[in-house]
């Protein structure tokens, strides 16, 4: 928690303090009211049964297909149900039938107290029902239980009948589709071959790959032969027509034997050649053997060589190396025809599988829809004629849909009052009320009501704080000897009551006055203030009695002082002091009285005089603004240490500015609980505008601290001072003992006869106490608890009212606490020795 909230919960804690009557009576009220409206209302009874509305398991065909196929909702609307339950086609004939029984129950009480609600999230339905007569409650559970059931039983059996007439309307055009899609698959294998496109196109699939393989071989063998065939062809010199033609040749009986012939008649010839002339006739004879052997050579190659296309330069002259050669190639390119015939087939096979496998994708999907319909047209007819079958095995039984699982019972506590439940909200309303009715209360308050209001709105420091305090509780200081002081025990050695019987714990009222001279005197600590101005903003703001005991407070440390009374309107000091006030201060100024003469002591306080206001003047503002009493100022400030000036209230009145600007400083007082904030905040505001020294504020009527804070403080020791002169009453007398507990806030003990039997016995004693009947049937406990709550909140109230008529005032003019001195009470020799010199003096 920051500083920001605890400031925030502190301000609450002093709201509700400052409004505590309020606050309490408040509370009171509501909780008193709130506990007689509960013991006075009629007992109001409870009665319940619960149903279970579906299956735990959801394993009913007929839901399945309700929720698959038929229009209607497939999830159990209970907000629904709950509407048709109650009805008037359903509660009527049960109320009806209710009345010829019980003619007090009617239709609209019926309706009024019963509530229909679903448990949470669960299947089951909760129906209950108030009244003041448990009788009555049991009698209308058991027929609305009864009615339920007949109605779900009845709805149960009209679902089934419109569900076997649903089905039996769905068959017909069930069968027809599924027999629509068989046909339409028959039809699919038959126009495409195939009984299952996925298994055909893994097969194409397969295929394809096996065709690509084959072509790659053929490919390489098809290079291969190729490449020796080149090889051969360059090594023959000729074609491979060529080489067929000239194996052919050589091959050939018929020209071999032609050629033989020719080659031994160019034998001859040569030889002959050599030996005759060209022209000789053997010669002649020879070569035209020759030239007829020609002619048959070459129609014998031309016959065996003609079914060739290409045998030019084919020869049959080949050596036995060469014929084989050309046998090689001719089968080297019978080899190269072949593969360019297998790659061609390969590449026909490919394209054809290839373009059959573009196709079976659409074929798939095509089958792959015909078979889901027919799948799901397949499984809805052969769940509809399931569904039928259950249907009517369910129509022929008679179980009820709906499950009783919480028979109709009635409990035997009401429901209402619940007498601790409402005392218990009463305390918190009134609680809450009790706060927003302080809160409302003090918002529309506009005074100040504690030192943290006067600093906010301010912003000046705060000199002092003055306790309440009561006019009865006057307190003088007294010395203590030091053997006395000696034989007095400290708080740790004994109880309180072993102090001396002649002395008391200091006072609060008086410390505050001593803490305020002492700010007073370390605001001056550069240049000593020897005047200072009081007043307040509003009259009864208890600035007399601030500057009486201030006065008093500077006097009993050592200090002469001089309380000078400048409200000449409505002077009040002579009256604190018990002094008389024929003449004063407007005489001195206005008929320029003797001022020695009118200066006067005070009885037990040698160091303080006082110069009573003197006679009421025409014009008070023209005597307090004039020059004589600036001199007159002055010439006090040259005499007293210290001067203190009662000055009347500042707003309506110019007196205060006046005086206060030649004064060393000015402190205002403001009344906590009394001073309104525009006062002050108008107040502040016209200080500000004069030239006027503002010291700080005093806080008067502050609520005093704890007696005990002064009780840690054992070496201060006060008597009361007596009041018909006879001394000190005893420490252990009761009056002494309530006036030593200053500021302790009064306890009262209460004690309750027969509470220890009505405790023990309760049902005796509540039979006895006549309470009403509602509150005789809660816990006996909780009742005796509830009403000692109650006593207790009564009497804390009339303690309150007690407390409150004798409740201190604040320190205002008209309840003014006499000062403490630490000096015994002496009354001076001689009234002028103020007005001495300083060495005379």
């Amino acid at each position: 928690m920051n500083l920001k909230e605890e400031n925030e919960l502190a301000e609450w804690f002093q709201i509700i303090r400052r409004r505590r009557y309020l606050f309490g009576g408040v509370a009171i009220a509501v909780t008193l009211t709130m506990a007689a409206w509960t013991l006075t209302r009629t007992p109001i009874y409870r009665g319940e049964f619960r149903v279970l509305v579906e299956p735990v398991a959801l394993d009913d065909p007929s839901r399945e297909l309700l929720q698959g196929e038929m229009p209607i909702s497939p999830a159990f609307d209970y907000s629904t149900q709950i509407e048709v339950l109650r009805s008037p086609a359903l509660l009527k004939p049960i109320a009806e039938k209710l009345e010829r029984e019980d003619p007090g129950l009617s239709y609209g009480m019926l309706l009024q107290d019963l509530q229909i609600t679903r448990l949470r999230d669960t299947k089951v339905l909760s129906v209950s029902f108030l009244n003041s007569d448990p009788e009555r409650i049991q009698v209308v559970l058991d027929a609305l239980s009864q009615e339920f059931l007949d109605y779900s039983f009845e709805q149960r059996q009209s679902s089934l009948r419109q569900g076997i007439q649903f089905v039996d309307g769905q068959l017909p055009e069930l069968r027809d589709r599924v027999d629509s899609l068989q046909s339409r698959l028959e039809r699919f294998r038959q126009e495409y071959s195939l009984i299952d496109p996925e298994k055909r196109g893994d097969e194409l699939s397969d295929f394809i790959s096996e065709v690509e393989k084959q072509r790659q071989q053929t490919q390489t063998a098809l290079t291969e032969a190729r490449s020796l065939y080149n090889s051969l062809q360059n090594q023959l010199g000729f074609n491979d027509q060529q080489a067929l033609a000239a194996s052919s040749l050589s091959e050939s009986p018929r020209y071999q034997a032609l050629l033989t012939q020719l080659r031994e008649l160019e034998a001859k010839i040569a030889t002959e050649s050599a030996r005759f002339q060209p022209d000789s006739p053997n010669v002649m004879v020879l070569e035209d053997e020759r030239a007829s052997l020609l002619p048959l050579l070459d129609q014998e190659a031309d016959r065996v060589i003609q079914t060739f296309s290409d045998s030019s330069g084919a020869t049959g002259n080949l050596t036995p190396t060469s014929l084989e050669l050309t046998r090689q190639l001719i089968k080297t390119a019978n080899e190269v025809r072949q593969l360019e015939a297998r790659s061609d087939a390969l590449t026909q096979v490919d394209t054809g599988l290839k373009q059959e496998f573009a196709i079976v994708p659409a074929l798939a999907r095509q089958y792959t829809e015909l078979q889901r319909e027919l799948a799901v047209a397949t499984d809805s007819l052969n769940r509809f004629l399931t569904t039928r079958e259950t249907l009517q095995i369910d129509a022929a039984q008679k179980s009820v849909p709906w499950e009783l699982i919480a028979a109709p019972s009635v409990a035997g506590q009401p429901v209402s009052p619940n007498v601790p439940r409402s005392l218990m909200m009463g305390a918190i309303a009134g609680f809450i009320l009790g706060g927003i009715a302080a809160l409302v209360a003090d918002k529309l308050d506009r005074v100040v009501h504690s030192t943290d209001d006067i600093k906010a709105l301010t912003r000046l420091p705060i000199l002092g704080s003055v306790p309440l305090a009561r006019a009865e509780e006057e307190l003088e200081v007294v010395t203590v000897p030091q053997a006395a002081s000696e034989s007095v025990p400290t708080q740790a050695q004994g109880d309180s009551n072993h102090y001396p019987r002649d002395y008391y714990i200091a006072s609060p009222f008086a410390e505050a006055f001593r803490s305020l001279y002492a700010n007073l005197r370390f605001l001056g600590s550069d240049s000593p203030i020897r005047s200072v101005v009081i007043s307040s903003p509003s009259p009864t703001e208890g600035k007399s009695t601030v500057a009486t005991h201030l006065a008093k407070a500077a006097a009993a440390m050592g200090q002469r002082v001089l309380l000078v009374d400048a409200d000449l309107r409505c002077p009040q000091v002579h009256e604190r002091l018990n002094l008389a006030n024929l003449r004063g201060l407007s005489d001195v100024l206005s008929n320029n009285a003797e001022l020695g003469s009118l200066i006067r002591g005070v009885e037990g306080e040698p160091y303080l005089h006082v110069l009573t206001a003197g006679s009421n003047p025409p014009d008070p503002t023209k005597l307090l603004s004039s020059r004589r009493m600036r001199a007159l100022m002055e010439r006090l400030q040259g005499i007293y240490s210290l001067v203190i000036y009662d000055m009347p209230p500042i707003l309506g009145f110019a007196d205060t500015p006046l005086l206060a600007a030649h004064a060393d400083g000015m402190m205002l007082v403001t009344a906590i609980g009394k001073t309104r904030r525009t006062d002050l905040a108008q107040t502040i505001e016209t200080l500000n505008l004069s030239p006027v020294n503002l010291l700080g504020i005093i806080a008067n009527g502050v609520q005093p601290p704890p007696a005990n804070h002064y009780n840690t403080y054992n070496y201060h020791y006060y008597r009361r001072k007596s009041s018909a002169g006879k001394g000190s009453s005893s420490f252990g007398d009761a009056k002494a003992e309530r006036l030593g507990r200053l500021g302790q806030p009064r306890t009262s003990t209460f004690r309750f006869s027969g509470l220890k039997d009505l405790w023990q016995n309760p049902k005796e004693a509540l039979s006895q106490a006549r309470l009403p009947q509602q509150a005789q049937t809660f816990s006996p406990q909780l009742l005796v608890l509830s009403g000692v709550g109650l006593l207790i909140s009564v009497l804390w109230m009339t303690q309150i009212i007690l407390q409150w008529r004798k409740e201190p005032q604040p320190s205002t003019p008209e309840t003014t606490p006499t000062a403490p001195s630490p000096v015994p009470s002496k009354k001076p020799d001689n009234l002028l020795d103020p007005f001495l010199s300083p060495k005379q003096n």
